[in-house]
């Protein structure tokens, strides 16, 4: 703003850069460059050396969550300390897959910009009600549960788990106990969802049972900012689906990675070692050895609502180049090719255009190691199937439609559509 301002000011850049290599320094640039709005200036380093950074195309956001959990923990036995790695992402919900995974490998961590999953009043009330339904003598939970109602305080609440307590079935026993008319209707509704919760057997049918019961109490009671507590449950549904038990799910949510604090959510002392999870926003002036940016597809970031307007998806640009520039000396970008949509199933999911847009020569894709080459035997057992996520060096991402023959598959691509292949001449790779 100041040159037009103040005609005649004097511009000043500051190119040189004291945190970053120069191969994190040259894919910061091109994503600047590509701002509509900017002064054009080329960041460089005195420092010497540095990897590139790399990309990686994750099948799912299990698969992104087992890639970085791993990659962290090879990281920390090179020496890297944990406080000295950060996880980011656009949005809070983004890392509840992830953390998930990092409690389950026992590493501790911190979250920055957003609450834990389990540690949000949303979540815990949906947990209160599943909880519920593996033990239906839980007090704690039917106390949490029972307060939810509209014309219950904590002394009738105490008189409904006192009436439940001496049941031999207190779900059944709830639609029984006498109610006033100020929370009879409320406690109608409560019987109906329990009851149902307990006959459908999927842990994601269960949970959109409770949603369109428990949507109306998130609005009342958390009518404030109610839009953003859907979201998160939106992303409990997902994680719900790779679940087949209830009580295996419940457990995984319940996991507390070791060393953190819910207080807060600082560490107890500042010389505890321990990862850092946070948003773009909350890592505005810090830095770190090595940055994960998680979650780089399209509608994430950048995020669906900033999409229409040329002025908010260049904010969403500026602040991708914040994250790429919060790291020293690795970089990893991922982006999961799949995702699951509550309603929809699997779909694909197209890249962020942040990742499109950068030159290919800038960065490495990261590829698993290969085992030795299969034998016959085990090619035809590894053949390509239906449903089958695969990647193509000229049409990307892709999805398996149909298997014609042996040597022939039909590929729906993101952007280009159907296409048949040949097997013996299309480099195709499962993913």
């Amino acid at each position: 703003q100041s040159p037009r301002l103040f005609p005649g000011a004097k511009i000043i850049k500051l190119e040189e850069n004291y945190r970053s290599t120069q191969p994190i320094l040259d894919l910061a640039n091109a994503v600047i460059a590509r701002a509509r709005e900017k002064y054009t200036k080329c960041l460089f380093t005195r420092k010497s050396g540095g990897r590139k950074p790399v990309v990686y195309r994750a099948r799912d956001e299990a698969d992104q969550s087992r890639f970085v959990a791993e990659r962290i923990l090879e990281l920390r036995e090179e020496g890297i300390p944990l406080s000295e790695m950060a996880v980011l992402f656009r949005a809070a919900f983004h890392s509840f897959d992830l953390e998930l995974e990092l409690a389950k490998r026992d590493i501790p961590f911190v979250k920055y910009g957003g609450l834990k999953l389990i540690e949000a009043a949303h979540i815990k009330d949906i947990v209160a009600h599943l909880r519920i339904i593996l033990n239906p003598y839980d007090l704690l939970s039917w106390h949490r549960v029972l307060l939810l109602l509209e014309g219950v305080g904590p002394r009738t609440a105490e008189k409904i788990m006192n009436h439940l307590r001496q049941s031999t079935d207190p779900i059944e026993t709830l639609a029984r106990f006498p109610s006033r008319p100020s929370f009879r209707e409320g406690l109608e509704g409560l019987y109906r969802v329990l009851r149902d919760l307990r006959d459908i057997p999927s842990v994601e049918e269960k949970l959109e049972r409770l949603y369109r019961y428990y949507t109306p109490v998130l609005e009342r009671v958390y009518h404030d900012d109610y839009p953003k507590r859907e979201r998160d449950l939106e992303s409990l549904l997902t994680l719900s689906h790779k679940y087949r038990d209830l009580s295996e799910f419940l457990a995984d949510l319940a996991l507390e990675p070791p060393e953190s604090s819910v207080a807060d959510l600082e560490p107890e002392n500042e010389t505890e070692d321990h990862l850092v999870l946070s948003t773009i926003h909350s890592a505005k002036g810090l830095e770190w050895h090595t940055v994960f940016v998680i979650a780089l597809s399209e509608g994430r970031f950048p995020s669906a609502y900033a999409v229409s307007s040329e002025e908010e998806l260049e904010e969403e640009r500026r602040l991708f180049y914040v994250a790429v520039t919060r790291a020293r000396e690795n970089l990893y970008l991922t982006h999961p090719v799949t995702g699951y949509v509550p309603g929809e199933g699997r779909v694909i999911l197209k890249p962020s255009r942040f990742l499109e847009e950068l030159p290919s020569h800038l960065y490495d894709v990261y590829r698993e190691p290969r085992e030795e080459a299969p034998g016959e035997e085990e090619m035809a057992e590894g053949a390509f199937r239906p449903g089958d996520v695969v990647w193509h060096p000229r049409f990307g991402e892709g999805e398996i439609r149909d298997v014609l023959s042996q040597d022939k598959v039909r590929v729906y691509f993101l952007g280009h559509g159907e296409k048949t292949l040949h097997l013996k001449f299309a480099r195709l790779e499962r993913i």
